[in-house]
């Protein structure tokens, strides 16, 4: 009970120094390497292009992306994010997708279609293009007979969309 209130109150202080998505915000193309399948026995080098959408939905912003692991596996996936401002050069951003998961030499999820959430701390440079580390999980929520999820550490590279195809 200690630990849960704790934690409460950790996302309230938290809550008080974030600001919502600017609407000013671009789109991005982000670029991220790095560990899929942190901490277990199946690791392998992940990468990962995603495209990140300026259109809003409230606080929410679609995104959707791929991603492949150096064991041949492969996920595609479409959701939405949440960007959350700390103060003027820090992002938090949180994300949910479901997505369609091929495991080719690599780690069995236990069933095709799985679900990633993540969470990513980024700098924002003036050109607001982001440097971040994100920490994701991917599983199945128990919908197939076997649920041993993922976990993957990433260093993120998100650069506006202008930047690369002018404006």
């Amino acid at each position: 009970m200690r630990l849960w209130r704790t934690g409460c109150l950790g996302v309230f202080a938290l809550l008080l120094l974030v600001q919502p998505a600017r609407a000013d915000e671009p789109d991005f193309i982000a670029f991220s390497a790095g560990v899929f399948d942190l901490g277990k026995n199946q690791k392998a080098v992940e990468g990962r292009l995603e495209y990140r959408s300026d259109i809003r939905l409230w606080v929410f912003k679609p995104f959707a992306g791929l991603m492949g692991t150096s064991d041949g596996g492969a996920y595609g996936y479409a959701g939405v994010l949440v960007d959350m401002f700390i103060g003027r050069r820090m992002v938090a951003t949180i994300s949910f997708a479901p997505g369609a998961y091929a495991k080719g030499d690599g780690k069995k999820l236990g069933h095709a279609l799985e679900f990633r959430s993540q969470l990513e701390l980024a700098y924002r440079f003036d050109d607001r293009s982001r440097l971040g580390l994100a920490l994701s999980h991917i599983s199945n929520a128990s919908i197939g007979d076997k649920n041993p999820g993922a976990e993957s550490l990433m260093l993120t590279y998100a650069l506006p969309v202008s930047k690369l195809f002018g404006n």
